[in-house]
């Protein structure tokens, strides 16, 4: 099972597909809180309910390819997802992809169902998550592999990053590679 995930300044729209990965329904609206993140934990919530595998995050490039302004605060999400899925001790993998239209296309779809701009607005953003699901869904399957680009997990903190961890007693000065490594680098060929 996935979710697919459409955010918004004001509101985020969440979707999950069925077991077998066919179709994407839409689930709920979410008010965006950017000071506590409560619909973050919201999310991470559903997804280890739901026993999910993946999640996709919307990434709303403009026409020309490009990454806006939304396209920064869709990977800033998503990357606040995955540290909260990782603080929940869930390993389920975050990948943005590319959502252009995607609320324009859930605008059109309401209105031809006859629902008014007003009512548009409790549930535009679901059923725009669900068509980012849906379309992260089919070319998973018509291309045979995953899609979209993964968000990095955190990096895991260094024993030498930390007061009293390696390289930090009173036997002597730190290494040079502990140094290195308190600096954030790592030694090639280390993850």
């Amino acid at each position: 099972m996935k979710l697919g995930v459409d955010v918004g300044t004001v509101r985020v729209g969440l979707s999950a597909c069925d077991p077998d990965g066919i179709l994407a329904s839409p689930v709920r609206t979410l008010k965006r809180d950017a000071k506590r993140n409560s619909d973050v934990g919201v999310i991470v919530r559903q997804a280890a309910e739901r026993g999910a595998v993946q999640i996709f995050v919307g990434l709303p490039r403009t026409l020309r390819g490009q990454e806006g302004p939304s396209a920064v605060m869709a990977g800033e999400y998503a990357s606040l997802l995955v540290e909260a899925l990782h603080d929940a001790g869930l390993d389920i993998p975050v990948n943005l992809i590319d959502e252009r239209l995607s609320t324009v296309s859930a605008h059109r779809n309401l209105h031809d169902a006859g629902l008014s701009s007003k009512e548009h607005r409790k549930v535009v953003d679901q059923l725009a998550a669900a068509g980012i699901l849906q379309h992260a869904i089919e070319m998973q399957k018509s291309r045979g592999q995953d899609v979209g680009r993964r968000v990095p997990a955190p990096a895991p903190v260094e024993m030498s990053a930390r007061p009293g961890g390696a390289g930090t007693d009173d036997t002597g000065p730190a290494s040079e590679t502990d140094s290195h490594r308190a600096e954030g680098n790592r030694e090639p060929g280390q993850s």
